[in-house]
């Protein structure tokens, strides 16, 4: 190739760059959104230069109805887009977040107190079950951590093991005659029988990095990591399936701790609140806020840490328990409309 041949073709080369690098485009979305709204989206070239197609994905899922979506059917929480775009034989691809939010604000309840039983004040409560006629309890704290079957009439502990100091015991819950138990930060829970107590097996955590709260659908078991996320677990091979992100119409909920499935929602604690989130589990919208305030000092506490942090459903008979780390009392409670 000749020198002036050599300059064309670096010239033709040049003149294609370039071609591509004018154009500059523009993906515009919002930043949130309430899933009652359509999602309309769309990409500019800022110089007016024409683009041949646009393709948009959420969560890496081709969008069909372009620059205009229901999203009504998606879970709350924080989205993935993208826009594939395509313009003089190239294609370039924009990447957007965006977080979908709850249509509605959250109802807000309160309650009241039913009766009240004996609670020991040394157990830091992380999870707390009924089961039969008895409570079942897991406390924290290394070195002081237990999983524990308990009298609700007198609080007695009618059985108890105690974890190996290096675990901080954390959520519980019991499904098929088996109790799940998790730690804190060890990325580790335990699968007892529920009669002996007996360990049966342990089980890794996947992406959830760290065990807060533990509960069941009746299929799935649900986790919470200390996230806005809850987890959903296939309780054979503990596989984390799924996850909803809980979120209000403003903003989500962080810190989520004990759990309880109550008629088809997801009842949670929020560590260092005195409060219970009523949760959809389909789509992670938080549908009601119950206050407890006042429950905190009835039961001998005060304090960020001594906290409410424990929920446990009667199906049977239709009753609400509710207790704390360190609290001297278990209370039976009715949420009642504010």
């Amino acid at each position: 190739m000749n020198k002036i041949a050599s300059i064309i073709v670096l010239v033709s080369l040049l003149l294609s760059m370039g071609c591509g690098n004018k154009y500059q485009l523009k993906f515009d979305s919002p930043k949130t959104i309430k899933i009652n709204k359509a999602l309309k989206i769309s990409v500019n070239e800022k110089g007016g230069n024409p683009i041949d197609s646009v393709r948009y994905f959420i969560n890496g899922k081709l969008i069909d109805n372009h620059e205009s979506f229901d999203i009504s059917g998606y879970k709350l929480g924080k989205q993935a887009l993208s826009a594939e775009v395509y313009f003089e034989g190239k294609k370039r691809q924009l990447n957007n977040t965006i977080y979908f939010l709850n249509d509605t604000p959250p109802e807000v309840y309160t309650f009241e107190v039913i009766q009240d039983f004996p609670h020991d004040d040394q157990a830091f409560t992380q999870g707390f079950v009924y089961q039969d006629g008895y409570f079942y309890e897991s406390t924290g704290q290394n070195g002081r951590s237990s999983l524990r079957k308990v009298e609700i009439e007198t609080g007695k502990v009618l059985k108890k093991i105690d974890l190996d100091r290096q675990y901080f015991g954390e959520g519980m819950t019991i499904k098929d005659g088996k109790i799940y138990q998790l730690t804190w930060r060890k990325k580790i829970g335990f699968v007892y029988d529920l009669e002996t107590f007996e360990l049966e097996k342990t089980f890794d955590y996947g992406k959830s990095n760290e065990g807060w709260g533990l509960a069941h659908n009746g299929e799935m078991l649900i986790k919470t990591d200390g996230s806005e996320r809850m987890w959903f677990l296939d309780p054979e091979n503990f596989n984390e399936v799924s996850y909803i992100e809980t979120y209000t119409d403003k903003r989500k909920a962080e810190k989520l701790n004990e759990l309880e499935f109550v008629n088809g929602k997801i009842y949670a604690n929020i560590w260092q609140q005195n409060s219970i989130l009523i949760v959809n589990p389909e789509n992670g919208a938080i549908e009601g806020i119950v206050s407890l305030k006042g429950l905190q000092a009835k039961a001998g506490q005060k304090g960020e840490d001594n906290v409410l942090n424990g929920i446990a459903y009667d199906q049977q008979n239709d009753r609400l328990f509710v207790t704390g780390k360190n609290w001297n009392k278990v209370f039976e409670i009715k949420i009642k409309e504010k």
